[in-house]
């Protein structure tokens, strides 16, 4: 064993060491700390924490430190606040982009509302839980502290799920919804499933007082239809639907977002969804929202036509990938509230560097593409005015955030 001491946490929530080979990536350590380990190439597995930081403490999981989903739990969070902070900050800075960056925002609330479980038959054993770090090894899960109460019964039902179809012994993965009418559960590898299973199933379902079941997306059995609230707007949900992470964060981004675009009259919602902005615009703005996800946006607009009080929401299935909205096209628009994927928008983003929209609040979940984005944007004439940095993934490296671009 060797000694060595942690100079700073990384970009992906490993403490990183200065060695005389280079650096180490050192998992669940923090900086200053002085640790012993083995060392695996660039890897060091921890074996003692000799002289412990000020800023660790207790972590609140059994689990930790063996599941692979939280990274952090050991990290006061004034410290791990001010880290999250920093990690758009040295994006930004990487590609030349200067601007105010606020505090992180907690948005933790009342836990994460989705999870996806992974189930494996091992011998006459189905073993439900999540994947170690870097690893496909399976670690069975007894609780899940991160999850909102909505989900307290998540595990159990996807375990009971997992159960039902482990005579076909297929690989799983159940995604569990938490929506007002209760949850929404979709399972994904199984194939095509026999008569008695799905029947097992449908027993299941009606145990854990489930909303909706499905397969791939395939309606199983649904008890009720499941639905969320937007703004004034309640949402039927296509199966498998995407939701921001937790109520807090998507309240969050949506107040953010709309702040930023007040005084607008004609908005675009590029990368809608299913109406997480757009329904909530819709209370005070014209609003034309476009996605590529087609059941997504029927959703949208159904339940915009079903809320009194809201103007009318524009939908159009588009994938703004290959076919963003062309500067011509963004001429109606005085403003546009963007929320892509991880990868960013970077074809979008030289559109409407071109185009007359005067003001973007532009929501991303990948501080990396969006300091991208944000190049472009400011080489095509915009000023990026602020960035408020959001957590609604406690204890991992992921952060997400809102940034103001005004012409």
């Amino acid at each position: 064993m060797t000694d060595f001491v942690v100079a700073r946490v990384g970009a992906q929530g490993d403490g990183l060491i200065e060695g005389p080979q280079g650096q180490l990536y050192a998992p669940y350590t923090l900086p200053g700390e002085r640790v012993s380990g083995r060392v695996d190439k660039d890897r060091l597995t921890l074996d003692q924490v000799l002289s412990p930081s000020a800023d660790r403490v207790a972590p609140e999981c059994r689990h930790f430190g063996v599941c692979g989903g939280c990274l952090l739990q050991h990290w006061a969070a004034p410290a791990y606040g001010a880290w999250k902070r920093d990690l758009v900050v040295a994006a930004l800075a990487r590609e030349g982009v200067e601007t105010h960056v606020h505090p992180l925002v907690d948005a933790h609330g009342a836990g994460r509302r989705r999870a996806i479980f992974h189930a494996r038959q091992i011998g006459a054993r189905t073993i439900v839980g999540f994947a170690e770090r870097k690893s496909h090894t399976m670690v069975p899960i007894v609780e899940c502290p991160v999850l909102a109460p909505a989900l307290a019964q998540a595990l159990p039902a996807a375990r009971a799920v997992a159960e039902a179809i482990a005579p076909m012994r297929k690989p799983l993965d159940v995604q569990v919804t938490a929506t007002d009418a209760g949850m929404d559960v979709d399972v994904r590898g199984s194939g095509p499933l026999d008569p008695m299973v799905a029947m097992d199933l449908a027993a299941v379902a009606e145990r854990f007082g489930l909303a909706r079941l499905t397969r791939h997306g395939e309606l199983l059995l649904q008890r009720e239809t499941p639905f969320v609230t937007m703004g004034r707007a309640r949402v039927a949900l296509p199966p498998a639907s995407f939701l921001q992470a937790t109520e807090a964060g998507e309240a969050t981004l949506a107040r953010l977002a709309l702040d930023m675009v007040a005084g607008a009259g004609m908005v675009a919602d590029l990368f809608c969804g299913v109406g997480t902005f757009a329904l909530r615009l819709a209370e005070r703005h014209k609003v034309a929202a476009f996605e590529n996800n087609a059941p997504a946006v029927a959703a949208m607009v159904r339940a915009g036509q079903a809320t009194p009080g809201l103007r009318q929401v524009e939908g159009e299935v588009r994938d703004l990938f290959r076919r963003p909205l062309m500067a011509a096209e963004l001429a109606r628009f005085e403003a546009v509230v963007i929320d892509p994927p991880r990868q960013g928008a970077e074809a979008q983003a030289r559109e409407l560097a071109q185009a007359r929209v005067s003001q973007i609040a532009y929501v991303s979940c990948s501080v990396t593409t969006f300091a991208r984005d944000a190049r472009l944007l400011i080489a095509g004439g915009f000023r990026l005015v602020e960035v408020t940095p959001v957590d609604q993934f406690r204890y991992s490296p992921h952060v997400e955030l809102v940034g103001r671009f005004e012409r």
